[in-house]
């Protein structure tokens, strides 16, 4: 009997899923081994046999690294949705049988890495010993992206109003994005500045200041800010260091914008004031995860304590806005 292609069965698994998911994010063999802790001859292996399963070529040789066929590209974009589902139903079966362990990767922006990130991996080693955590820090794009690619179970990020290049717009489509706080921003003064007394400062009472300027996007969120207020910064210095900030306003060579998370994590110098902005300008603080994550009882677990972190020294809950 002839078999049709609509009788033909699919033999397919997750370790081939992941295999082919990972060749299509770094494009060669090497680049997939490393990424999943295989080694580069099992990786080849894993394809042949996918290969042979459904009679079609997966990737094809391209120069010193490979390209995926057809067939690969459509195994690759269901493999995210495939291998979340499996991992889900993986661990509700674990925690059914009384099994309470399992990983969470975690990718975070830098000033979160000794804010949020020490309490909330202090809090899960308390409540969940059993669930083994990773971390990496990353700015948002590449922290969203590495939740796309499957590299982090969770990602905690941030957004401007109004940002033009949000990382949770676009590429962020198809994942699940939660607003979990409000990180107030703050206007760092010299002490003795003549605001410096203020309860609350009006960016526009700066029009005629030095500006210290940070990150490409908090430089953007100032830029957006400003203008609302009908001037132009003149941005006298750029740094990415937050100590280096606060330490040049110290000096009184300027004056600058900052997340109150920013302050926390470099600490406050001693020669400078911090003073909300007349108003009350913030980000947000974002956890991003893909779609149906929460079911894996691992990731759950850190999903719902950072939720329930109070984070009340740092920033503001959206709820007390």
């Amino acid at each position: 009997m002839t078999r049709t292609p609509d009788a033909i069965h699919l033999d397919l698994d997750s370790h081939a899923l992941r295999v082919v998911r990972a060749v299509a994010d770094h494009g060669t063999i090497t680049g997939a081994a490393s990424a999943l802790g295989y080694s580069q001859p099992a990786i080849s292996q894993h394809l042949k046999r996918l290969e042979a399963r459904i009679g079609m070529p997966v990737v094809s040789r391209v120069g010193r690294g490979v390209a995926l066929t057809e067939a690969g590209r459509v195994l690759a974009r269901h493999a995210s949705t495939v291998t979340t589902a499996l991992d889900a139903a993986a661990g509700e079966l674990a925690d059914l049988s009384g099994l309470r362990s399992g990983r969470v990767r975690l990718a975070a922006f830098p000033s979160a890495s000794s804010t949020i990130v020490p309490r909330l991996l202090r809090t899960m080693a308390g409540t969940h010993p059993g669930v083994r955590i990773t971390y990496t820090e990353a700015e948002p794009p590449e922290a969203v992206q590495s939740v796309r690619s499957q590299s982090a179970d969770l990602a905690i990020t941030f957004s401007y109003p109004g940002d033009r290049v949000d990382p949770h717009k676009e590429s962020a489509r198809g994942l699940a994005v939660v607003p979990v706080w409000f990180d107030e921003m703050v206007i760092a003064l010299p002490a003795g500045h003549p605001l410096a007394s203020e309860p609350t400062v009006d960016l526009a009472s700066l029009a005629d200041e030095p500006w210290i300027a940070g990150c490409p996007r908090c430089r953007g969120h100032l830029l957006e800010l400003t203008d609302q207020r009908d001037f132009s910064p003149r941005i006298a210095y750029e740094t990415d260091n937050f100590i280096a900030v606060l330490s040049m306003v110290a000096e009184r060579v300027g004056v600058a914008l900052l997340p109150s998370l920013a302050v926390a994590s470099a600490g406050l110098h001693p020669g400078v004031v911090i003073r909300p902005t007349s108003n009350r300008d913030h980000r947000t603080v974002n956890l991003v995860g893909s779609v149906g994550a929460d079911q894996v009882p691992a990731i759950a677990a850190v999903a719902e304590v950072l939720l329930n972190l109070d984070a009340s020294e740092w920033m503001l809950n959206p709820a007390d806005r």
